[in-house]
């Protein structure tokens, strides 16, 4: 079997699977956040009963992050829904945010979901993560089934503690070779896309496997896995190795048992890359495979830069922009908005030297080049948000970013453009007001 057909045949008390099986399978941990948590809440409610208690208070983990800083009435009673419910249920993760004027003075609040789950050890190899919101394939990284679910799937998996899954075909990307100090991952999931499109994976399990792969460290492998869902993929998937018991050394105090693809795994097709030769890639508007590499759009003329998300705000990503600013000792041409995935990664920006540097940290080297100051940490503007979203796109503006969509409206406005790009292209780009291949500078 495959690693994912082993996870959910543990998870499903079941010796054997294949693809296209049927099966109940046990949650290890549900996730949900403040835009889908009301409504899962209200399905569990109105089928199980207004008194109904959660199948386990200690496996779900609820985290305010997507409409957070704002003033928007709706958005701030969706939080207020959650908070009530946590209360009601005596949820044990509850990550609250009630001082919206000062993240800082919220010592429970944590920031975007994906990356919270990593960071408070609730992600483990060999077990099922089900989350409200697509991009939770992105714990895949630690060798897990983790994938994306409706409200109504959420409903269920609250009072039961099981949902009904098809077991995914899996497809290997076997990516070997160095990698050359100017790409970073989010260029090898934007390579991908582009090859298999955005179809090509639907319905799929996507396992990361090479030399390449191994190599990377966990947050990189967090934004391989975090895309999958960009190619339809059901999830992505990397084996634990040592880089993964590392990470989780003093962040979960829970036995886990890791699992591998036998060598003799049927998988539906194989792709293999080297590394050593891809170049820094950019998705175009308005599609994740719309690819080109970046040094075709030099003409492209931009108008702002966003560096952030759960694909593209985590502390390496920011180290990475820090790097290039570093590198060019020239000061940005257009805004760039730094919006931190978590209260974490925004300590990080203000405590941790960047390499190099002589000791600067990455906010003292954002404030030198003229970036805007980094912003509360959130989902922020990466999927729009209310009017007054930090950053949100209010006008038709062509912005290179480092989150994971640019469908039309994603950002905000209908008409803005999105490039999709790795930190040291985005920082590249900043530097020129232009599209640009970080080679110009590191």
């Amino acid at each position: 079997m495959t690693m994912t057909e082993k996870i959910l045949a543990r998870a499903s008390e079941k010796a054997q699977l294949t693809p296209g099986d049927n099966v109940w399978v046990n949650v290890d941990i549900l996730m949900t956040h403040d835009v889908c948590g009301p409504g899962s809440i209200g399905i569990f409610k109105r089928e199980f009963g207004e008194d109904a208690k959660v199948w386990d208070r200690e496996k779900l983990v609820i985290i305010p992050d997507h409409y957070i800083f704002t003033s928007d009435e709706r958005a701030n009673r969706n939080v207020d829904i959650l908070r009530d419910f946590c209360h009601e249920q005596n949820i044990k993760y509850f990550y609250d945010i009630k001082d919206l004027s000062n993240f800082k003075v919220n010592p429970d609040y944590k920031g975007v979901c994906h990356v919270a789950l990593a960071q408070e050890g609730h992600c483990r190899p060999g077990e099922v993560l089900l989350g409200t919101d697509s991009h939770t394939c992105t714990a895949g990284a630690f060798g897990q089934f983790a994938t994306g679910i409706g409200n109504t799937d959420a409903g269920f998996v609250l009072g039961t503690g099981k949902l009904l899954l098809k077991v995914p075909p899996t497809l290997r990307f076997v990516m070997d070779g160095e990698m050359p100090d100017y790409l970073l991952s989010k260029d090898l999931i934007l390579q991908i896309i582009g090859e298999i499109t955005v179809a090509g994976a639907t319905y799929k399990s996507m396992e990361f496997v090479g030399t390449t792969v191994e190599s990377l460290t966990m947050e990189e492998r967090m934004t391989l896995c975090n895309m999958v869902v960009e190619a339809g993929g059901k999830n992505g998937v990397v084996p634990a190795d040592s880089t993964t018991f590392k990470y989780l050394e003093g962040k979960t105090s829970l036995p886990y048992e890791p699992v591998y693809s036998d060598d003799q795994a049927r998988f539906l097709a194989e792709y293999r890359f080297d590394v050593s030769k891809l170049e820094p890639v950019v998705a175009k508007p308005h599609s994740p495979d719309n690819r080109a590499l970046a040094r075709e759009c030099k003409d492209v003329k931009i108008d702002r830069v966003y560096i952030g998300s759960c694909t593209g705000g985590k502390t390496e990503d920011f180290m990475a922009a820090a790097k290039v600013f570093l590198a060019s000792g020239k000061q940005v041409k257009v805004p760039t908005f730094l919006v931190p995935a978590t209260q974490k990664v925004w300590m990080d920006l203000y405590s941790l030297p960047v390499p190099g540097s002589g000791g600067k940290t990455c906010s003292q080297i954002f404030e030198e080049v003229g970036c805007d100051t980094p912003a509360s940490p959130s989902c922020g503007a990466c999927l729009g948000g209310p009017k007054d979203t930090y950053a949100r796109m209010n006008e038709p503006k062509v912005c290179v970013s480092t989150t994971n969509r640019n469908f039309p409206g994603r950002m905000g406005h209908k008409e803005g453009q999105i490039y999709l790009a790795s930190p040291y292209t985005a920082a590249a780009s900043a530097l020129t007001g232009y599209v640009t291949d970080p080679r110009e500078f590191l």
